[in-house]
């Protein structure tokens, strides 16, 4: 039979409940018995059970990261923050994922199978409209979102506006006027991300007195080979843009693609910049605004764990700075001294 509580307890001299409170970090333990149980239960080789730990705390020890995607370079770098701050606080992770909202097939609702397996809740980007987001809203569970805010549930975003137009005034600054933009879908964007880092397009256009030409906007849904695709339709248009604005480094990446292709070189024939900071944006030699998608997640799942503990969330949206990092993407404008 193996060691229970009962023996650390009795060896130690002091209750079981002493004996939980003190191998669970929890308060009100002497430090002096604290030490004493953590010793009697090495030399014992006992370690406290985690489901009866959860079971007495009427806790299960799971948080729940609901993602429409997985796959996808932003969503699982997230997921690395995420399980980073989970694992150091023992806590499980349910990954839940709630699919693509524009296929509403094969979708099943997510929200009642989240009810008492979980004791918290992280969004990560799903979008604003999307109807299953306020079912898991209406929980009422502890609850933190990432890339999106919605009013009244702690966030943790970047500004996807002045990220885009810091992208964007780096290309009027090198004199580019003609200026194409990869975008995500030719749907209304879903995305909060995808929508503002328009705005932000837009906004800089505007500002030093350029016009948004629709027809040098195509789409690359997110991925290289959209970005690919989405290039190759620019390049066909009778008066190609000079520099493009993707919405992410994936479709950047594309775009860099479709212009070897084509035998032009990044940089000096055309211009590209994207959003993101993707690991592979510095061997690409890709211009990037650069976001911590890891420490999006750490953060999002250190502020929900002060929910769990305080049970009081700090409702003011944080926001996370974003860094221009020029490469040899983009250059000035053909004709024009790079000095």
């Amino acid at each position: 039979m193996g060691i229970t509580i009962r023996d650390v307890a009795e060896a130690a001299g002091v209750s079981t409940a002493t004996v939980s409170r003190a191998l669970r970090g929890l308060p009100n333990v002497d430090e002096r018995t604290r030490r004493r149980v953590q010793q009697v239960a090495s030399d014992l080789d006992y370690v406290i059970s985690p489901s009866a730990s959860r079971l007495a705390s009427g806790r299960t020890g799971s948080v729940a990261v609901v993602t429409p995607y997985i796959a996808r370079w932003f969503f699982c770098t997230v997921l690395s923050g995420v399980e980073d701050v989970l694992q150091e606080a023992d806590m499980d992770l349910l990954l839940t994922c709630i699919g693509d909202h524009n296929n509403q097939l094969n979708r099943s609702p997510v929200a009642p199978r989240l009810r008492r397996r979980v004791d918290a809740i992280l969004v990560i980007a799903v979008p604003p409209s999307d109807p299953q987001l306020r079912e898991i809203i209406d929980l009422g569970m502890p609850t933190s979102t990432i890339g999106l805010t919605v009013p009244g549930v702690p966030s943790v975003t970047i500004d996807d506006v002045a990220a885009a137009r810091l992208a964007t005034q780096h290309l009027i600054n090198l004199g580019h006027r003609r200026m194409g933009i990869i975008g995500g879908s030719p749907s209304e964007a879903p995305f909060t991300a995808e929508s503002d880092r328009e705005k932000g397009f837009s906004q800089a256009l505007t500002a030093a007195g350029l016009d948004v030409d629709p027809i040098l906007e195509a789409f690359g849904y997110f991925t290289i080979e959209g970005g690919e695709a989405a290039m190759t339709a620019l390049l066909s248009q009778p008066t190609p843009p000079t520099a493009v604005f993707a919405l992410s480094d994936e479709m950047a990446f594309g775009a860099l693609r479709a212009l070897r292709a084509h035998g032009l070189r990044p940089g000096v024939d055309v211009s590209i910049v994207g959003v993101d900071g993707h690991d592979m944006s510095e061997h690409l030699d890709l211009t990037t605004v650069v976001q911590p998608v890891t420490e999006l997640g750490r953060i999002a799942a250190e502020s929900l764990l002060v929910q769990l503990r305080e049970g009081t969330p700090t409702l003011e949206p944080i926001r996370v700075p974003t860094q221009l990092v020029v490469r040899g993407s983009t250059g000035p404008l053909p004709g024009l001294s790079r000095d």
